[in-house]
């Protein structure tokens, strides 16, 4: 039997209140698109910071569950005071727990545990802060991070006042309940779906993603939309056993297809594609530069083979002077752009390719 949400107040629903959606640094503009289109006239986005798109909402707040392309959101509380002490004080420390209570009790998921993160978490204040909120709330205090968690800051951009952030899902929205399985090096998923929306998706599109992983561009894939196939290929039969279990966690619109292949001699007729992807092993946490090095030229000229005339290829990798050298080298793709982003403290490159009519 199909579950309703219970009749919320209209204060709820209507009243329009300030967000905050925390986002991989360089993807500010692509993520302040995405609330645009899916909220429209409910949602006013403000300047973007670096990895953050502050916007004003006025709706029932789980609908920003949906955002594709955001770390977390946050509901944003302002207090014009000089210090977080005065956050004890009878008026700001109500509004505090009615916005706590607010998000525990219209969300569909429990609460158990809370954790404030600001610059000396540990002092009196902060202490006297989680207890009272603790007491009043019902939530235990935890350590590490919290299912309702909150961040505590001074205004950005202002000469006064201190800010409130409480997220308002137990967990990230970056954290996919689909993943089941994780892999060495797995993408993250807002940056997958924001590879997803560079490709320019269309139903019609002939997909393959080089590398699957753990399918997390595949899925990413999958959740904008259908497409004439959605097809992923990896030689490792461990990483397509993971992106099976992955694909298994979660529900699609269409059947997802896996191929055992090396990616160096692409088991696919040539001009095959209208759209690839790619998460290239950075060097890092998998392969080597060596290992690149020898990869990434046969990659790209496999890619070429496989790709009709004017395909799109969205790639992502740290190898950033081995990719433009290897760019500037040959004539299948035209670099058609390119985006630099902040992930896990290294500074990757999304290019953004298209094939070049022979």
């Amino acid at each position: 039997m199909k579950k309703h949400r219970p009749a919320q107040p209209a204060q709820a629903i209507s009243q329009t209140l300030a967000y905050e959606a925390d986002v991989v640094e360089g993807l500010e503009a692509i993520a302040a698109d995405e609330i645009r289109r899916l909220f429209a006239s409910r949602a006013q986005v403000k300047p973007s910071r670096k990895g953050a798109v502050p916007f004003t909402y006025s709706g029932d707040f789980r609908d920003l569950h949906s955002l594709k392309t955001v770390q977390a959101v946050y509901r944003v509380s302002q207090f014009q005071i000089p210090r977080p002490k005065a956050l004890l004080g009878d008026t700001n420390i109500r509004i505090v727990i009615n916005t706590i209570k607010n998000i525990v009790n219209l969300n569909l998921s429990r609460y158990q545990t809370l954790h404030i993160s600001a610059a000396g978490s540990e002092s009196s204040v902060m202490q006297r802060l989680r207890e009272t909120i603790t007491r009043q709330t019902g939530l235990k205090s935890d350590p590490d991070e919290g299912d309702l968690l909150l961040r505590i800051r001074r205004t950005p951009d202002a000469n006064s006042g201190w800010d409130v952030l409480t997220r308002i899902t137990p967990r990230p929205l970056a954290t996919r309940a689909w993943r089941i399985c994780n892999y060495e090096g797995a993408l993250n998923a807002t940056v997958a779906h924001a590879m997803v929306l560079m490709t320019q998706p269309h139903p019609s599109d002939l997909y393959v993603n080089i590398g699957a992983g753990s399918g997390t561009l595949l899925i990413e894939r999958a959740a904008w939309g259908r497409a004439s196939v959605i097809l992923g290929v990896d030689r490792s039969e461990e990483a397509l056993t993971c992106t099976q279990d992955n694909i298994h966690a979660v529900t699609l619109n269409q059947p997802l297809r896996l191929c055992q292949g090396d990616v160096r001699q692409l088991p696919l007729p040539p001009r095959y594609a209208d759209v690839l992807t790619a998460d290239l092993p950075f060097g890092q946490l998998v392969g080597s530069h060596r290992e690149n090095a020898a990869l990434y030229p046969t990659l790209l000229s496999e890619a070429a083979r496989i790709a009709k005339p004017d395909a799109r290829f969205v790639l992502i990798t740290h190898e950033v002077r081995l990719m433009e050298t290897l760019l500037s080298e040959q004539t299948d793709w035209e670099l058609h752009k390119q985006q630099m982003i902040t992930l896990r403290g290294l500074h990757p490159r999304i290019y953004v390719l298209r094939r070049q009519v022979d």
